[in-house]
């Protein structure tokens, strides 16, 4: 079963006027990781698609929705995958991909069938999934946690120790526009990407994991002089629009997957806002 929705681009001088539940309905993804669903989010923000699979009773197929006009989801696109539950695997045209815990796969367009599959029902895996259009065929390519190339960043004095696994991006993997890696929060650090930045040439989604029962992660976002923030809980994500900051802090250390497209494939192309500047 395939479940999609719509979110629609808003500006930075209408999102100003938002209150905390409008701010939640535009930007918070609260509903995925539904057994037996693929769920989908179409993001009018450089039409980026960010969703979920978790097959249980048995496999789940990739399908195309509405919005794409296509007949089949990658006739256009190109797709990453980070498993954040039991081991499972995903079929790609009739050949497997082994995916543990916190394993990546990148899958080219032009791609017709794509299969997600669960080794343990009683431990299905979960998969994280984004998706960004694409014009030209890459290969599809497994990164396991272990092959990321990864960045010790931050320290315990400022807590924000963390590491951070660049997974599908240009130095580990060939694709058109979309990057996707992970950050861990190492224990006893709560932020994240602090000093805050703005990249007016891409947007992101941030993807919440790790955080521990009856804790919670505060994202900001918004305008460098005009923040907002929203209270996220495990595995729910948040659309962040190219103009507005994307950062968060915890009740405890925790985990996100961060994935973008855009304009360019530049991982450093970011303005960076002074701590002190921000409102």
């Amino acid at each position: 079963m395939t479940k999609y929705s719509s979110r629609y681009a808003s500006s930075p001088e209408a999102v100003k006027k938002y209150d905390t539940q409008q701010l939640r309905e535009e930007f918070l993804i609260d509903d995925l990781m539904q057994e037996d669903e693929v769920v989908l989010v179409y993001s009018h923000y450089d039409r980026y698609i960010a969703g979920s699979a978790v097959p249980v009773k048995g496999d789940l197929v990739l399908e195309t929705i509405d919005p794409l006009k296509a007949p089949y989801f990658l006739e256009r696109r190109e797709l990453g995958i980070i498993n954040v539950g039991g081991s499972g695997s995903v079929v790609v045209e009739g050949t497997t991909y082994e995916l543990g815990f916190k394993d990546a796969l990148y899958i080219g367009a032009g791609n017709k069938e794509v299969v997600f599959k669960s080794d343990d029902k009683n431990n299905p895996a979960k998969f994280y999934l984004n998706s960004a259009p694409a014009h030209t065929t890459y290969p599809t390519k497994k990164v396991s946690l272990a092959e990321a190339n990864k960045l010790q960043l931050g320290t315990m004095e400022t807590a924000n120790h963390r590491t951070v696994n660049q997974m599908i991006i240009g130095s580990v993997v060939t694709t058109c526009q979309l990057q996707m890696g992970m950050t861990e929060l190492k224990p006893g650090s709560v932020w994240n990407t602090m000093p805050a930045h703005v990249h007016d040439r891409r947007m992101e989604v941030y993807f919440y994991l790790d955080i521990p029962q009856d804790q919670a992660v505060c994202h900001f976002m918004g305008q460098p002089q005009e923040t907002r923030h929203i209270w996220m809980n495990n595995h729910q994500a948040v659309i962040s629009p190219p103009w507005s900051i994307h950062s968060g802090s915890g009740t405890s250390n925790y985990t996100f997957i961060w994935g973008m497209a855009g304009e360019n494939l530049d991982y450093g192309d970011m303005d960076v806002c002074k701590i002190t500047d921000l409102r």
